[in-house]
């Protein structure tokens, strides 16, 4: 019997203290929540080291926690050369990120790069960054960041058909992007 393919997906921002853990426990929500856990490994970084050790930022948490996501046992850390060649998905909140990534990644890993949001119609490409902004600026990071993440499933073929039973691999039925799309 084969074993299931295991993605592994890194989200990444600046400091790993708000949209990307944000990303990482949003994500892992909505994988478990569909009876996925085993194919994947999620995890998330930041670009800079400034807040190494730390948790996520409160309000991020708060928000989160509003919605049933736990981020209390997450931690920031920065981005090393390791996770680039460990990690299938290598995920960008913004365009910024984006360009780090892809230079750190350089020509072997560049492929794996790619933002979370893909631009599309009444939508920018970037999730933009609470850090300086009030609480209202975090829900809206974290409604970006859920409707993203249902996407990137789906892209990955774990398609979400509403009842939450229907836990079978549908990355063979033809109605996905290839492996070199961007998630929509």
């Amino acid at each position: 019997m084969n074993s299931p393919t295991v993605h592994r997906i890194l989200f990444v921002c600046l400091g790993n203290i708000c949209r990307s853990p944000t990303a990482e426990g949003v994500f892992r929500a909505q994988v478990e929540s569909r009876g996925l856990g085993a194919r994947f490994e999620i995890d998330s970084a930041g670009t800079g080291d400034w807040h190494l050790g730390a948790r996520p930022d409160g309000r991020a948490q708060r928000a989160a926690a509003r919605r049933g996501v736990d981020l209390s046992g997450l931690r920031a850390r920065q981005i090393a050369a390791a996770d680039l060649a460990r990690f299938d998905h290598i995920i960008a909140m913004d365009r910024a990120n984006h360009a780090d990534l892809t230079r750190l990644a350089g020509a072997k890993h560049r492929h794996k790069v790619r933002l979370l949001l893909a631009p599309g119609a009444n939508r920018d490409d970037e999730i933009p960054d609470p850090y300086y902004g009030d609480a209202a600026g975090f829900d809206r990071a974290l409604d970006l960041i859920e409707r993203a993440c249902a996407d990137l499933l789906d892209h990955l073929g774990y398609r979400d058909h509403g009842d939450h039973g229907d836990h079978r691999d549908h990355r063979d039925s033809g109605d996905h992007l290839d492996s070199g799309d961007r998630p929509r």
